[in-house]
């Protein structure tokens, strides 16, 4: 009886114990089973990080479009949306915390930076690539070439008949674009000088394209577009800064010879996370350099 007694015990004790341990694991995989719903939070926020918001300059827009729809088809889970508007959209928009990424083909201003501060945003910049700007006529025009000073008085209005830089007793039709891109602020700045107004009879257009045409259209127009944009539609101007006509050509633009070379960054606010850096860093890489090349830029190794 004594015996059986204690086996009794013993079992019972085991029981207890078996209990005890069983106890344990359900504990274990409650615990367990309250992760996933931390896992779905971070999927969640894995999921906000892989859209972005991508705006501004028109002259960066082929570019970044082309990058975007290939990184998209490498990595369907992310998404990324590409606007235009021109440059100084594209920053106010950073400005006012309404993008991810603001497409630029100028540097910001002081005063941009001074209201992204006060916005409590702190712009940062990424040379992504680099641009020959083009100044353009038709190609009836018999003008193939042109000095800064004399561009320059195209622009200011010192300048009105194409009689006066080589060309046909003509009146020149000035094509400028608008105010908000960054194409007009960099011509301003290095052609005419920051404190110097362009004509008031320059007619405006909001894109490059939209110079492209009307200038295609006009045998008597001038204009400004990215090289990328440059078609046989328009002719490409020799340009001299005073070391001689230089060529707005690939080669030259490489070379650091063109005097209208500029670089094309985007702004974020800090330094991106997620997909807004790993789009950078795909447009920085060799596959994102072939895709520069081919839309009709240059790449920032090659600078």
């Amino acid at each position: 009886m004594v015996e059986r007694s204690k086996i009794l015990s013993i079992a019972l004790t085991l029981i207890m114990v078996l209990a005890l341990f069983t106890a344990g694991c359900v504990s274990n995989d409650e615990e367990t089973a309250e992760s996933p719903d931390e896992s779905s939070t971070g999927a969640e926020e894995t999921a906000e990080d892989e859209e972005i918001n991508v705006k501004g300059s028109t002259t960066v827009l082929p570019l970044a479009q082309a990058a975007a729809e290939t990184y998209m088809e490498n990595h369907p889970e992310a998404s990324i949306s590409i606007s235009g508007g021109g440059s100084g959209t594209g920053i106010a928009a950073l400005i006012d915390g309404d993008v991810d990424v603001a497409m630029s083909s100028r540097k910001m201003k002081d005063s941009e930076i001074k209201a992204a501060e006060s916005n409590g945003i702190n712009p940062v910049e990424h040379v992504i690539a680099w641009d020959g700007l083009t100044v353009v006529v038709n190609p009836d025009n018999p003008v193939n070439q042109l000095t800064y000073d004399q561009i320059k008085g195209i622009y200011d209005g010192s300048i009105s008949n194409w009689a006066d830089v080589g060309g046909p007793d003509k009146e020149i039709v000035v094509i400028n674009r608008d105010s908000s891109s960054g194409t007009y602020g960099y011509f301003q700045e290095e052609v005419l000088g920051e404190d110097n107004e362009f004509r008031p009879d320059a007619l405006a257009q909001s894109s490059n394209g939209a110079v492209l045409q009307y200038v295609s259209q006009n045998d008597v127009a001038i204009g400004y577009i990215g090289f990328a944009y440059l078609t046989d539609n328009v002719k490409g101007l020799d340009v001299n800064k005073g070391d001689g006509m230089v060529a707005p050509t690939s080669e030259n633009i490489l070379a650091g010879d063109y005097p209208l070379a500029r670089p094309l960054p985007f702004y974020t606010d800090g330094q991106p996370t997620g997909l807004a850096a790993d789009f950078t860093e795909y447009i920085l890489s060799e596959e994102g350099t072939e895709i520069v090349y081919e839309v009709g830029y240059f790449p920032v190794l090659s600078k």
